[in-house]
């Protein structure tokens, strides 16, 4: 009888030690993507306080407004669309494993290549904003994706040939932009529009596949 109760006993103290170490590992997974989107918040302009609840003192940012996870407490969705909020992307985004979505408005500066990280994502809806710079290779990374909608910005460089690969595209718009060089035309690019490439004065059209480097006096 005494070793039926040490054997329960073993195995109490073992389930509480898993019990434990599950808990430590969530409040770490927490914090990390708590410390990204706290990141997030010290980049923005928030007038109207919309972000009030992002508290880097609650470990889990699943209780924090326009914040949504999955039953795992894992960062699926940032929406912080018509929030009057104006700031810039922070490459500390990458860090947010599970992220399916994300949307903002009022944003400036470069999308930072980190977000080539971000392996769940679905939608990266940054149209109507202030973004400059160049469109990342590394969202060639991103094979889940199936919306990519950056139209009414500032970018100007080539179309990256990576998204080529991305084979669960279904939508992209890069118009009105100052885009150049050629339009893809292989994978997921033989179904989109021609005018999802529009109002891009530096854009030649359609690549003729062997006829013509794509990125031809473009920069």
């Amino acid at each position: 009888m005494a070793a039926v109760f040490k054997t329960q006993s073993s195995f109490l103290k073992l389930w509480g030690l898993l019990a434990v170490v599950l808990a430590v590992a969530v409040a770490v997974k927490g914090n990390s993507e708590g410390d990204a989107l706290y990141a997030l918040r010290r980049s923005l302009s928030d007038p109207g306080n919309v972000l009030q609840s992002w508290d880097p003192n609650l470990v889990n940012p699943c209780t924090w407004f326009h914040v949504t996870c999955n039953g795992d407490n894992q960062v699926t969705r940032v929406d912080l669309g018509n929030s009057k909020l104006s700031g810039h992307l922070v490459p500390e985004l990458g860090k947010l494993d599970h992220l399916q979505e994300l949307y903002k408005n009022n944003i400036q500066g470069t999308i930072p290549k980190e977000l080539g990280n971000l392996k769940s994502l679905i939608s990266l809806d940054l149209y109507n904003n202030n973004i400059s710079g160049t469109i990342p290779t590394s969202l060639g990374k991103l094979k889940n994706l199936v919306f990519l909608r950056l139209n009414d910005n500032k970018l100007t460089g080539p179309i990256p040939r990576e998204l080529t690969s991305v084979s669960s595209l279904k939508v992209v718009d890069v118009s009105n932009n100052d885009l150049c060089g050629t339009i893809p035309t292989s994978g997921p690019f033989e179904h989109i529009p021609l005018n999802n490439f529009e109002h891009n004065p530096r854009l030649e059209g359609p690549e003729l596949l062997g006829l013509a480097t794509y990125d031809t006096n473009c920069s």
